[in-house]
């Protein structure tokens, strides 16, 4: 952990790595492929994110985001992740482990995106296993948690090849593109991976 807290925000190089993918802390060098991205994938995002603000592909938007990430990650609230393909360093999408619950609970909860060109080859089922030894092993955690729609049976399909365990129904769990949605819970915890 400390190693995180006193690490050069600027030092891009990869802090994870998997098979034919690596994930770093995102850059305001960042700015114009995550933009890009972002803006061909909104229509393909949009079903299962919340409503993206007006200014959200701006580069004044993505400079606040990425002072807001330097906070979390200082203060081990947060920790924000792009992933890039391996053979030529293109940008597929991002992840983000949040809601960093110290003490007697050891836990978080993780999020991610993926371009829509980059969807159903097997990046983003990747990035996750790949993410696992971080969270266990660097972040110390017991329990690491994530959610989707019900009918998003490619994010099930991902959770359940990474380890994750369906754990139940969270009823209007989050507001997703507008509307309080229901959401499948999955977890996964150390002990599953000992």
């Amino acid at each position: 952990m400390a190693l995180l807290r006193s690490s050069d925000w600027s030092d891009t190089s990869p802090m994870v790595e998997g098979k034919g993918i690596s994930m770093r802390y995102p850059q305001l060098a960042d700015y114009q492929a995550w933009s890009e991205l972002r803006g061909e994938s909104r229509s393909f995002l949009s079903p299962w994110e919340p409503i993206w603000p007006a200014d959200d592909l701006t580069r004044a938007a993505f400079r606040r985001r990425i002072k807001r990430y330097e906070r979390d990650v200082r203060e081990d609230q947060a920790y924000p992740f792009l992933i890039f393909r391996s053979e030529d360093g293109a940008l597929i999408g991002g992840a983000t482990l949040s809601n960093i619950r110290r003490g007697v609970a050891q836990a978080c909860s993780l999020g991610y995106w993926v371009g829509e060109r980059f969807t159903r080859q097997g990046y983003m089922t990747e990035a996750v296993s790949s993410m696992l030894p971080f969270v266990f092993e660097t972040l110390k955690m017991h329990r690491v948690e994530a959610a989707c729609l019900p009918n998003n049976e490619a994010s099930k399909k991902l959770l359940r090849k990474s380890g994750f365990v369906e754990e139940g129904l969270a009823r209007r769990y989050l507001r997703i593109n507008g509307e309080w949605r229901d959401h499948i819970l999955f977890a996964a915890l150390v002990d599953d991976f000992s």
